[in-house]
């Protein structure tokens, strides 16, 4: 669509159109009963728990009469302010013995109607020119609520009136209270989007001139594959149409709300008086970017046409955020089912030798909804009988290192009728030092596969990272047809790409999914040595 096309308002309106469509799934927002002071629509937030849980509400009425909505704000904003908006979301609130749920995810899979009839009384409202603020008349150009709680807040530019992305932002930074209730991180609204004709950023959090901003873009190419930033012209809709028609999307969005969204605390270190201190950074609250997002829904829709047996390569360079798509990635496949309603994979492992990723990982995919004692992880200090007990006890995840693979290898071709899934967290052993001591230490187990692939291939024992010790394993034992591999690579070697990519027609071999180091250049999340480089002649 030319931006010569687009009229002043139709841009703002032409989404708004989408939104309130069948496709879009919102009804059209007012503000008649939304409590600017409170940032929430109480008649709403009512109405909905009334028509999904009316023995508890009638319970809940008998206990407090007349102050019911009065009170049940009250526990609202408690649960709110002490575990987070994303928390109680998912969880709900609990008052005198009596469960409130605030809102209904889609369940995994139909084999319980009344879930997904309460799924569907969800009340989604999209509202434009949204008043916001009971110190003055601000507005927001469009907000979605869920059940009269406001949720996404965007700010459209257009580039006709001579305004881009780059003015919604400073408008999110200068002209929106970070201290308004609405913005407060995790008590409301979990995200702010920035969106023109060409491009999508967004932010969590607010604080004011430091507000930091993420690119929300498919890339030059699109998404999943090579090229710059930026998003690829449509001939059909605006270049940002994948934003509200992927995204916003109600039973999208309510997916990366119940799937992606999560809350997490880095612990960092400094030096006090000479000492190293640990410590807990501030929360952040982690929002998938769009190449995120897209690598895993189009892995888990091919996982659900093709069952197990088929290997997956993602090409994903240093900025791609890699360690929580590999989460997010875990946490999907874990919960998958068939088109008879079952699981495709009994167990996913998650195969690593970096630390941080186990903890980050464990943390992530837990704040998920999961069955109590599904996830484990065995350490290098659990022996050899821990982890065949938690695959025979059918542990939907089990985090390990690379020298338990052969065990994980052995045990899955003794699994008659059961499948699979390993996610491969490649992580590159060509550091000197310490480091490397120890990471030779780690893969003790593999140390002859190692040597023997080193020698094979004329390199250095430290050049050998994960993913040349789990295709030598491969190439010697062969592979199984209950068994899928997700290999993670920012550079994928010929064999890699040979093993875990695909065939394309001209007989080469591709990865399944880009995020390249050109688009993260373009993004700003790694530097471009290029730049700075000079030949020995102009030294």
């Amino acid at each position: 669509m030319s931006i010569t096309e687009t009229t002043e308002k139709r841009f703002e309106q032409d989404i708004e159109t989408y939104l309130l469509s069948g496709e879009g799934g919102y009804i059209k927002g007012g503000q008649a009963t939304y409590d600017k002071g409170k940032a929430i629509d109480l008649l709403l937030l009512k109405t909905f728990i009334e028509n999904t849980q009316p023995k508890a509400w009638e319970r809940y009425e008998r206990i407090y009469g007349t102050d019911s909505v009065k009170q049940l704000y009250k526990r609202f904003e408690e649960e709110v302010t002490a575990k987070g908006l994303i928390d109680v979301l998912r969880s709900g609130i609990k008052d005198r013995g009596i469960e409130l749920k605030i809102c209904y995810f889609q369940p995994a899979s139909g084999l319980n109607p009344e879930l997904t009839e309460k799924y569907r009384q969800n009340i989604f409202t999209c509202t434009r020119q949204f008043y916001y603020s009971p110190q003055n008349t601000n507005t927001i150009d469009m907000v979605l609520s869920l059940n009269g709680i406001p949720l996404v807040a965007i700010e459209l530019k257009n580039q006709l009136k001579g305004q881009s992305v780059d003015n919604a932002k400073v408008q999110f930074m200068q002209d929106r209270d970070p201290n308004e209730l609405i913005f407060r991180f995790n008590r409301r609204v979990l995200v702010c989007f920035a969106a023109d004709l060409y491009e999508v950023w967004m932010t969590t959090q607010l604080k004011g001139e430091k507000t930091y901003f993420l690119p929300f873009n498919q890339g030059s190419n699109g998404a999943g594959k090579i090229g710059d930033g930026g998003n690829p012209p449509r001939e059909d809709n605006y270049a940002t149409a994948y934003f509200w028609e992927r995204v916003l999307q109600k039973d999208e969005l309510m997916a990366i709300l119940q799937k992606y969204i999560n809350v997490q605390i880095e612990e960092k270190t400094r030096i006090v008086n000479g000492r190293r201190v640990t410590y807990k950074d501030e929360p952040k609250l982690i929002f998938p970017r769009y190449h995120q997002l897209d690598v895993v829904e189009k892995i888990i829709e091919d996982v659900k046409e093709r069952g197990s047996g088929k290997n997956y390569l993602v090409q994903h360079s240093a900025g791609s955020g890699k360690s929580n798509s590999i989460a997010w990635l875990t946490y999907r496949l874990a919960q998958i089912h068939n088109a008879k309603e079952e699981d495709i994979f009994q167990t996913v492992f998650v195969v690593t030798d970096r630390r941080v990723l186990n903890k980050q990982l464990q943390n992530t995919v837990t704040g998920f909804e999961h069955k109590a004692g599904q996830i484990v992880t065995i350490t290098d200090k659990d022996n050899s009988a821990a982890l065949k007990q938690a695959i025979e006890d059918g542990k939907k995840i089990i985090i390990t290192t690379l020298h338990r693979f052969p065990i994980i290898y052995s045990e899955v071709a003794a699994q008659k009728g059961k499948r699979f899934a390993v996610i491969v967290d490649e992580a590159h052993s060509s550091q000197t030092g310490n480091r490397a001591k120890k990471l030779k230490a780690t893969l003790a187990d593999t140390s002859v596969s190692i040597a023997e692939y080193a020698e094979a291939h004329d390199v250095e024992e430290e050049s050998v990272d994960t993913l040349d010790v789990i295709i030598q394993q491969l190439l010697t034992q062969g592979m199984h047809s209950n068994l899928s591999f997700f290999a993670f690579t920012a550079t994928p070697k010929p064999k890699t790409l040979e093993m875990f990519g695909e065939l394309l027609p001209n007989g080469e071999f591709n990865a399944y999914h880009h995020y390249s180091m050109r688009q993260a250049i373009a993004e700003g999340f790694i530097l471009d040595v290029l730049k700075c480089y000079n030949t020995m002649e102009n030294t």
